[in-house]
């Protein structure tokens, strides 16, 4: 969307940077007002509706993002904005929202959700060490050297499984319908889907703005394709997960905050990569290997912290944002 940025223009793209976090803010308080009282009108848990709509809403940039990087053959991006966000999602916008407030667990999270990300972000770590594990095998010092692939038919493998994950999501909510009461929802279902829509448009508008202006800023600073796709793009498309899933958390939407995060990773692991490899196959580095195998070992360590106790505490939460302050500071590194 701005696209049309001048890639040389510090106060234009500083001025856009500034324009989008207010819309990221402003869309996500809306979005998640909406979100809750369609959930409460069809009386489905806010954990289904974080799963789903708030998740594919707030996931919108990131498969902006990487289906265009895919077109455009920088696939480098597309699969290290993936990993950047998962890693990003899981540690930061899970750990600060256990910062500002306790957060609790919903069961099914712990039972099927997460799983379900464990299990999509192994069988992405698989299809990257292709080369390593079957050969010919790479030079594992040369960071930019191919370790594997995500073909085609594995992009369909992946979308497959998304499309089966949302087919039983959906069943599981049509048979757990909530008692909540409606007395204080007084809000009509157009005003609700209106807000839903401007929302995430603002959302995305937001997104796509941070996203374009920061990626200008570090490209004048001299970072790396690959770099700029760890942490500028890969915070900047993940951003729309923080703001939404720490204004739900503060509205006490507590199952619609976690939910948002673990739906966002499962859409970004199936569905974002399994479009982007489908338009063109993705060769994965060795560097991009060794940030997979990074989101493998920290999905275990949120997968402990989830299922450890009802709630994922404070310090459990700082612990996750110091994780994140040591990968980002090895990735500048390297």
């Amino acid at each position: 969307m701005f696209d049309w940025l001048p890639t040389d223009n510090l106060i234009l793209n500083l001025v856009i940077l500034l324009v989008g976090f207010v819309a990221l803010i402003k869309g996500a308080d809306i979005f998640v007002d909406g979100s809750a009282d369609v959930a409460r009108k069809f009386k489905v848990p806010g954990v289904i509706i974080g799963l789903t709509i708030v998740a594919m809403g707030t996931s919108a940039p990131e498969l902006a993002v990487s289906v265009s990087a895919g077109l455009s053959g920088s696939n480098q991006i597309a699969v290290s904005n993936v990993v950047g966000s998962n890693i990003f999602n899981l540690i930061v916008v899970l750990g600060v929202c256990a910062l500002l407030k306790p957060l609790p667990v919903d069961t099914r999270i712990k039972k099927r959700d997460f799983p379900i990300s464990l299990i999509a972000t192994v069988a992405l770590v698989f299809m990257s060490a292709l080369y390593i594990i079957f050969g010919p095998r790479p030079d594992m010092s040369d960071t930019m050297a191919t370790a594997g692939i995500i073909s085609r038919i594995g992009g369909i493998i992946l979308m497959i499984g998304f499309v089966a994950y949302m087919l039983y999501t959906i069943k599981y909510a049509k048979n757990n319908k909530t008692e909540e009461d409606d007395s204080a929802n007084t809000s009509s279902l157009l005003k609700d889907i209106v807000f839903i829509v401007l929302g995430a448009a603002m959302i995305v508008a937001g997104g796509d703005g941070v996203v374009s202006s920061a990626k200008n800023l570090a490209m004048m600073w001299g970072m790396s394709e690959t770099l700029v796709g760890l942490t500028i793009v890969a915070i900047g498309t993940s951003l729309p997960e923080l703001v939404t899933s720490i204004v739900a958390s503060v509205k006490g939407e507590n199952g619609m905050a976690i939910g948002n995060v673990v739906g966002s990773n499962i859409f970004n692991l199936l569905l974002i990569l399994g479009v982007s490899s489908t338009i063109r196959p993705i060769p994965v580095t060795v560097a991009s290997f060794f940030d997979l195998s990074t989101l493998l070992g920290v999905s275990i360590v949120a997968f402990i912290f989830v299922c450890t106790g009802k709630k994922i505490t404070r310090i459990e939460g700082g612990i996750m944002v110091l994780m994140y302050i040591a990968y980002t500071t090895y990735a500048i590194l390297r």
